[in-house]
């Protein structure tokens, strides 16, 4: 056990964090409609992307909706936390979780996305899980929009591309913000929003063989978010007085491969079109450098009276993010390539790399909490960092997952050296604190958790829990508040 004598600030926010769409399960119970996660099928190995984009065409889609496509979809039963949410809360509660960061199916509570009325059922099932957290003392962190786009508001609007689905949204975030007001005080607009321009469907429900100019489609989309976020973070602080809010970006740290003058002003690129949709959350407008992007592809704004006006006085009250990695830039095609979740680079000799390819870098975690905080001056807030592996099972039932502790042990103690540094960082949720349904591939066997989950990837296994070495390693860290690593 390292000892660092370094307690992390009073307050600080301990947790873990997890989604909807690869925890609940009960795709089809009480009421709840399908969304865009509902539709994507489990990836075999033989078949995966080198980037794990997951993309869906209409053709793919009306197999999937006529019964004809034959596949698994794992997120539908995801880990069952639907009929399992107390055992779930009370290991978190026995870690000693302050806060837990979920996410709210908003098909759960507008099956079609567009309805009327809540479904009651989808509103009762979060007061349960909220209630539950507050019997352990654990704050509810709660994200509106993680990666799940009702498939009703695809079908109409072909999702976030139509504008009405900010009126959609916006409905859905006042019933939630009311309903909730007196239980969760910490909120998140959209998981990753840079998301919606890797992977439209997922980020925004965007199917993009229905557009005539894809890219035009995801930045158009990206800019209804950006303005449904600001007008939510407006009814946010109307309904729920001194609530706070925020956003949420994958972070990716980029360096320069060499000192050559154009591998560090690729890098410098690929970090501005990376911090480009928190400089619109944090700062309140386009940055100017995305003017060149959207002339030299042809993108053209469509921007209703107001909207720059919304975006810049209703801005969000901290920024979180993100962070698995870092990448490296080259402007040399050449080189070896390296993997990542949805990004991908230049392989950096000096990190090594996890199970699926993608490299590990601590320090990287300090150095882009300095330069975000010195950009923003708001909060940090780290919602997401874990390392996913292969769990090996005992013969006892024991998992020694080393690898994951000394992982996490790295980060947390950059990110002790960053506060030392001058960062407001307000909290810490590890990614995956049980082993979910993975985002890109939809596999089981590419683990995250503390606590281990009999489930495979052919969908088998009995779903009982068990705490895998790093489940007491995490509960003496956050009984020592940072200082027993």
């Amino acid at each position: 056990m390292t000892i660092t004598n370094k307690e992390f600030p009073k307050g600080f926010l301990w947790g873990g964090a997890t989604a909807a769409n690869q925890l609940e399960g009960a795709f089809d119970l009480d009421g709840k409609g399908l969304s865009s996660a509902d539709l994507v099928a489990y990836i075999p190995k033989d078949q995966r992307k080198k980037d794990n984009a997951i993309e869906i065409t209409s053709d793919e889609i009306e197999k999937i909706l006529s019964g004809e496509k034959v596949a698994r979809f794992p997120k539908r039963e995801g880990i069952d936390f639907y009929h399992r949410y107390k055992e779930d809360i009370a290991l978190f509660a026995e870690m000693g979780f302050k806060v837990f960061r979920l996410s709210l199916n908003w098909a759960r509570i507008f099956p079609n996305g567009d309805d009327q009325e809540p479904n009651e059922a989808g509103l009762k099932f979060y007061d349960d899980v909220f209630d539950e957290l507050h019997k352990y003392g654990i704050e509810p962190l709660v994200t509106l929009s993680h990666y799940e786009t009702p498939y009703g508001l695809t079908e109409k609007y072909n999702g976030w591309l139509g504008r009405e689905v900010i009126g959609c949204f916006e409905r859905y975030a006042k019933t939630v913000f009311t309903r909730y007001k007196d239980k969760v005080k910490y909120w998140l607009t959209f998981n990753e929003i840079n998301m919606i321009t890797l992977s439209p469907f997922t980020g925004g429900g965007i199917v993009s063989d229905r557009t005539e100019h894809p890219l035009q489609a995801q930045y158009q989309g990206l800019h209804h978010q950006f303005v449904a976020s600001a007008l939510v973070t407006k009814a946010c602080h109307e309904i729920i007085p001194g609530a706070k809010i925020g956003c949420m970006l994958a972070r990716m740290e980029t360096y320069s491969n060499t000192p050559n003058p154009l591998d560090v002003r690729k890098a410098q690129l690929e970090n501005q079109m990376n911090l480009f949709f928190t400089d619109v959350h944090a700062r309140g407008e386009y940055p100017n450098y995305m003017n060149r992007f959207f002339k030299e592809n042809q993108i053209s704004i469509k921007k209703e009276d107001g909207d720059d006006e919304i975006l810049k006085e209703y801005t969000v009250d901290y920024v979180s993010f993100s962070y698995y990695m870092s990448l490296t830039a080259s402007a040399s095609p050449e080189g070896e390539r390296a993997q990542g979740n949805l990004f991908g680079g230049v392989k950096n000799p000096y990190l090594e790399s996890s199970d699926w390819g993608w490299q590990i870098d601590p320090i990287g975690l300090r150095i882009m909490l300095n330069d975000m905080y010195d950009r923003y001056q708001k909060p940090l807030f780290l919602v997401e960092n874990g390392l996913g592996a292969y769990d090996k099972v005992e013969e006892d039932g024991s998992i020694h997952d080393d690898y994951r502790i000394d992982y996490l042990r790295k980060h947390i103690e950059q990110m002790r050296e960053a506060i030392e540094d001058g960062v407001d960082l307000m909290g810490y949720t590890s990614w995956g604190p049980i082993d979910l349904v993975s985002m890109s591939t939809s596999e089981m066997s590419k683990r995250y958790g503390f606590i281990y989950v009999d489930l495979d990837d052919d969908g088998n296994g009995t779903l009982k829990r068990s705490k895998k070495d790093s489940f007491d390693w995490y509960k003496k860290v956050i009984e020592s508040n940072g200082v027993e690593l």
